[in-house]
């Protein structure tokens, strides 16, 4: 992995998450997980479907609640928030979704104006304009403003997505399969997007991928889980260096070089 030029800093943590359970029924999905997400440092967080690596991303923004343990997001204790702060919380967290989850009645301008205009009702109609210029600029589709959702492509539509998270300048973002359902050169692309965001930004990233790819081009540090707990943690070369059947069982059946 090539070294990265941003800055991260290794005092500050934006996300720390201790001892985390999450159980439903009979299904265990967390196990007593572990982790630090430092201040510009992007955590790729790898495993298979259905490991529970979504299921963690619900809880760091307060979707779901832990069965034991705590995450603590820039200072505060998600699980003891009243909705009125774990909303006010939520504006420095940007989630990229799967399925990119614009509003398909609304062309590209509406779809990022709308989180501004709704969240910050006393901006200037300039200053609305300016924004949705900067963050269309930021993911290189400034021709695409009057377009609608529809006439779009599927890396397209991600870029849109991100570049709707963006707009309210999150000092998180989390990543949920940025790359699932897209091409080869495609995936690339937003791989690339997502370490730019990350320097032009100066944003804190987790991404949940089971994808090798990714993994290897966003992830400063490479978290896998499995049986749900973190079995790794480390670059993506200290990861995959391991011994362990499992992991080289991973590595062979999923890696693209």
């Amino acid at each position: 992995m090539m070294e990265a030029q941003h800055k991260i800093n290794y005092n500050e943590k934006v996300i720390s998450i201790k001892d985390l359970y999450k159980s439903f029924g009979d299904l265990h999905v967390l196990k007593g997980i572990s982790l630090d997400l430092h201040k510009g440092e992007n955590i790729a967080v790898l495993g298979k479907s259905g490991t529970g690596k979504s299921v963690l991303i619900k809880i760091i923004s307060g979707l779901l609640k832990p069965d034991k343990g705590e995450v603590i997001v820039l200072g505060k204790n998600v699980d003891q928030l009243t909705l009125k702060e774990l909303n006010e919380l939520r504006l420095h967290i940007g989630f990229s979704f799967q399925n990119s989850a614009l509003y398909d009645s609304m062309n590209v301008k509406r779809n990022l104006e709308f989180p501004l205009t709704m969240n910050f009702p006393k901006l200037t109609k300039k200053e609305v304009e300016k924004s949705v210029d900067e963050v269309l600029d930021a993911v290189g589709l400034k021709s695409k403003l009057k377009e609608m959702p529809s006439s779009l492509s599927g890396g397209q539509r991600k870029r849109i997505g991100i570049a709707r998270t963006l707009i309210l300048k999150p000092q998180i973002m989390l990543y949920d399969e940025p790359t699932a359902g897209l091409d080869p050169i495609t995936s690339t692309e937003i791989n690339k997007l997502i370490n730019e965001v990350q320097e032009q930004y100066n944003t804190s990233s987790i991404i949940i991928t089971h994808d090798l790819t990714c993994a290897k081009a966003t992830g400063d540090r490479v978290a896998m889980l499995l049986d749900g707990q973190f079995s790794r943690t480390g670059t993506f070369k200290e990861v995959f260096e391991s011994s362990e059947e499992v992991i080289k069982e991973f590595y062979n059946y999923n890696f693209i070089q």
